[in-house]
């Protein structure tokens, strides 16, 4: 039994936990995280350190790169700067608003997992009223920031889809409790982020660009696919917390192979993704897809060697790596394109 469980409960070291030790867990936590409390300001820096805002970098590329495949030829730069940033600030606020409704509605399975005990709000390190109102004010913000779309560019699509895409995106905790393909969500979740781009640039891209819909796959596939090795971490808790995911249902192996199935998925997108859109026909993007095929390659034996115990490499590191290359050649790519 892991080392945090021997510690508050001793009596059972050799025995399975049962619901009632998950409860135990969670209240002495809780009561340790309620005697160093921090509110306002300091609460909202525990908060973004909890939630990594760093970690918007899987989606945020993708969505540049949708913005400049869908904005229309001659680019009005001084517009589109504007569009552009406005999107980059929808993918954050989107984001914060979902890890908190993350991190409220788990706060419970939090608090009994040794490795996610220390969080913010499942420690009481953050009462749950502060980490409710920021993450309304998250989704407030991000609602309307879409309006801006419609007064500034008379583009109303945003602000029609923002509270489905809210709904959507913060309703993926609720998944581990009755499915296993949690993880296919999280990745839709993430997948929606170009062509949500796409759409606050011009809405007529996604009917007209085929690139738009296999960077979609791809991310969702690639997002899948890694969700399911950072799940290898919580076999046993999930199991016995009755949370379904690939690792906790089909076991370890399986979930490895099932893992790089939806990265070959992903790497096929990839390279479908030039034989659609010619402004994407280019050595730079050509080099970014080899580049990430190694990558992905990297990442599968590490954790096949390693299992978890590397997981800020295989998880974190590379996959954050694989956005920023993709962001950047693709861009690069359409720029030179363009002339």
């Amino acid at each position: 039994m892991m080392r945090f469980m021997l510690a508050t409960q001793p009596q059972q070291s050799d025995e399975a936990m049962t619901s009632a030790d998950f409860d135990s867990v969670a209240n002495v936590v809780e009561f340790d995280g309620v005697r160093n409390r921090v509110f306002g300001g300091q609460a909202i820096a525990a908060l973004a350190l909890d939630i990594k805002i760093s970690h918007s970098v899987f989606a945020l590329p993708f969505a540049v790169l949708a913005a400049f495949l869908a904005q229309p030829l001659p680019r009005q730069w001084g517009r589109f700067g504007t569009q552009l940033g406005l999107v980059i600030l929808c993918m954050i606020l989107a984001r914060t608003a979902a890890m908190i409704a993350n991190r409220i509605l788990d706060r419970d399975i939090d608090a009994a997992n040794p490795r996610t005990h220390k969080r913010a709000i499942a420690s009481g390190r953050v009462a749950l009223r502060d980490a409710i109102i920021v993450g309304l004010c998250s989704s407030i913000g991000f609602v309307v920031v879409c309006m801006i779309f419609g007064f500034a560019f008379d583009n109303w699509w945003p602000f029609l889809l923002s509270i489905p895409v809210l709904l959507w995106i913060c309703a993926y905790p609720l998944l581990k409790r009755v499915s296993w393909l949690c993880h296919i969500y999280l990745g839709a979740s993430l997948a929606i982020s170009p062509l949500a781009a796409a759409i606050a640039i011009e809405p007529t891209a996604i009917s007209s660009s085929p690139a738009l819909w296999l960077i979609s796959a791809m991310v969702l596939s690639w997002v899948a696919g890694f969700d399911i090795i950072y799940a290898l971490q919580d076999i046993a808790v999930d199991q016995q917390a009755s949370l379904n995911s690939i690792p906790s249902r089909f076991g370890y192996g399986q979930a490895l192979w099932m893992s790089r199935g939806l990265h070959v998925v992903s790497l096929s997108c990839l390279i479908a993704i030039p034989f659609v859109e010619p402004s994407l026909y280019s050595w730079w993007f050509s080099s970014a897809i080899g580049l990430v095929a190694l990558l992905l390659i990297v990442e599968h034996i590490v954790t096949h060697r390693d299992g978890t115990g590397k997981i800020q490499l295989t998880f974190f590191m590379l996959n954050g790596i694989i956005s920023c290359i993709l962001g950047l050649a693709g861009v690069l790519s359409i720029l030179n394109h363009a002339g």
